[in-house]
Formats: structure tokens, sequence, C-alpha cells
């Protein structure tokens, strides 16, 4: 596993991204450099090594870079939680409010079979709005989520407990940014 130094060399701070008071992290760093990326997609994959779960479900966009990579390497299913109006088939979804303003997510109905474990992966965890999204469409669907997975965390915004509250599930973050 690299250390958080390590990876802070391929997360940009952006200031005021979307909104005034964001400090967005920046993961294109990252992807740019091919040993980096390869790099969290092996230290997420050893993560989620300790966990038994059938699919990955990943959040539009930038989850889903993390999520296919991460499904390919590991020979496992991949959901895609979408924005409304973007899947063709019918889909369940779900609402909820991100740290400055609401959205829903979309999955393809026929997606989650019951009883099938799933990993939550996306790139940053603030609030936990998108993944307590993905958790509960998983739910609703019969699936059962065993682990929610991140490359960064901004763990001052209380996102890993409102996951908590929305399943007993582990959360797992690569790297933490205090004070954000």
């Amino acid at each position: 596993m690299k250390t958080k130094e390590y990876y802070e060399k391929f997360i940009a701070t952006v200031p005021h991204f979307p909104i005034e008071g964001i400090m967005f992290k920046d993961i294109t760093p990252t992807l740019e450099d091919a040993e980096a990326f390869q790099n969290v997609i092996n230290d997420l994959a050893e993560v989620a090594s300790n966990y038994e779960f059938d699919k990955v479900i990943c959040a539009e966009s930038r989850g889903f870079m993390f999520g296919s990579a991460l499904a390919y390497k590991m020979h496992k299913g991949m959901v895609v939680a979408r924005k409304p109006g973007k899947l063709p088939r019918p889909g369940a979804s779900y609402s909820y409010e991100l740290e400055y303003g609401k959205n829903t997510m979309v999955i393809p109905k026929d997606s989650v079979k019951p009883g099938e474990k799933f990993l939550v992966l996306d790139d940053l965890l603030a609030t936990g709005g998108s993944a307590t999204a993905m958790i509960k469409m998983v739910q609703q669907e019969g699936g059962i989520p065993v682990l929610a997975l991140f490359y960064i965390g901004l763990p001052d915004l209380h996102g890993d407990e409102a996951l908590k509250k929305a399943a007993d599930i582990d959360v797992r973050t690569l790297v933490d940014f205090e004070g954000v």
C-alpha cells in the first residue's frame, strides 16, 4: 500500500469549485500518471480482497474510472449508478443531498440480484450522499452492500457515519485529507 504522501502528489486541490467554499479534490493527475493509477487500483484491490462480493457498484462519472478498472482486475461484474435519464432500461432510483445541492441516482433495475454482495466504490467520500444512494438502491433491489471503498476521504465531513447509518458496512479510504 502506498502512503498518503505518495498519493498527495497526484491529487490537486481546486479552491471554490464547483461553488464558493468547496475545496475540490481533483483526481485527474492520478489518471494522467500510469503508475499512480495502477497503484491506486492495486491498493483498492488489496483492500477489497479481504471481502467477499459479487459486483462493484460505482457512481457516475469519476467512480466509473476506478470501478471499471477494479472490477476488471478482480474479475467482478460492475453496476453503474447514473443520473436520471441516462439509462436506456428501467431503473431503480434514490435521491440524496450533496454538500452543494441535491441529486438522484439510477441503476438498471435488473442489475442487482437478491442476495448478491456489493462493493460500493467512488473516488471520494465527503458527506456520503452518493455512496448512501448506491447502498440504498442495492438494498432496495435485494442486494447486500459489504464494503464502501474510496480513493480519497474527507473525514471532517463525517461521510463514514452516514454510510454506517445506511448499512452495516465497513468504510475504507486510501488517503484522507483532514481539515477540509
